[in-house]
């Protein structure tokens, strides 16, 4: 079962390869999605600072019932926090939102203030104070593992070249069509666990006829069809979801896709329609 397996981060520290992600689920209904993604066998819960619904997750779990320790639950900090105290007094508001003792994982959520996601200021250094709050907070024991997210491979070598711990995780926006193999490869090669965000296109893809004439050629839905993508890259899959019977469908893999039907896929557009709105979504610069 997709549930049970794991990844290996370099601390040891294992990562469920399937979270439920939470982006634009309200505060108000974060904790029914969590219990209901809990009580399908989940063990990863993806939150943000910027999804204002820490408060519910951590409630979610709480009321799940099930051993925190068999929880893994990630958190970032806002992408406009560029300080070091900034960081690290947003790690502290975090983790008491939570209410669930420590994280298992907190990252930087951009590299960049989603303002001037992709623009000229790289905020090189600021992200340098960032991570050296994330890695005070890894060494008072306030969080297991930590990373980076939306990360190219020129802010990663930034952090590389001077860290005390090197960032454990990057999660980018990976998905059917928004494949960055250059990025996947530079993560791989430098032991960062990939995880895959918006991994059916923030539902772009559920309106393309080539993804469904795909998906019944392995009996699977496209939701299904495109997180098994994302896994047969390696990485982690984190489909968001608040609806309990997609929530369950989601992690209800049993198939391969074929080397021939991987290269299709990774070469078919996505079109966002409205939702270019977000800037992941209209500024997609991938290295």
């Amino acid at each position: 079962m997709i549930l049970n397996e794991t990844y290996t981060l370099p601390n040891g520290l294992a990562i469920p390869k399937i979270g439920l992600g939470t982006w634009l689920i309200p505060d108000d209904k974060a904790a029914a999605a969590v219990c209901s993604a809990l009580e399908a066998g989940y063990k990863h819960i993806d939150t943000a600072q910027a999804y204002g619904n820490e408060r519910g997750v951590g409630e979610g779990i709480k009321k799940s019932g099930i051993p925190r320790n068999q929880i893994f639950l990630t958190t970032k900090v806002a992408a406009e926090r560029k300080t070091y105290q900034e960081a690290a007094d947003s790690i502290d508001e975090s983790l008491r939102k939570l209410d669930c003792g420590p994280a298992d994982l907190i990252i930087i959520h951009c590299p960049q203030p989603w303002a001037e996601f992709r623009g000229k200021k790289r905020y090189f250094q600021e992200n340098k104070e960032v991570w050296k709050a994330l890695e005070d907070a890894y060494m008072a024991g306030k969080v297991k593992s930590i990373g980076v997210s939306n990360f190219l491979i020129d802010d990663l070598l930034n952090i590389l070249e001077d860290c005390r711990i090197k960032p454990m995780v990057n999660q980018i926006l990976l998905h059917i069509g928004e494949t960055p193999s250059s990025l996947v490869a530079f993560c791989k090669q430098n032991d960062i666990i990939v995880e895959a965000y918006s991994p059916i296109a923030h539902g772009a893809a559920l309106k393309n006829e080539d993804l469904a004439t795909m998906a019944a050629k392995y009996g699977a839905t496209i939701p299904q069809l495109c997180i098994q993508y994302t896994l047969q890259l390696g990485t982690v899959s984190l489909p968001k979801s608040s609806n309990p019977e997609h929530i369950r469908s989601n992690a209800q893999l049993g198939f391969t896709i074929s080397p021939e039907d991987m290269a299709i896929l990774e070469n078919t557009g996505q079109d966002y329609g409205e939702d270019s709105r977000w800037p992941v979504f209209s500024r997609r610069k991938q290295l």
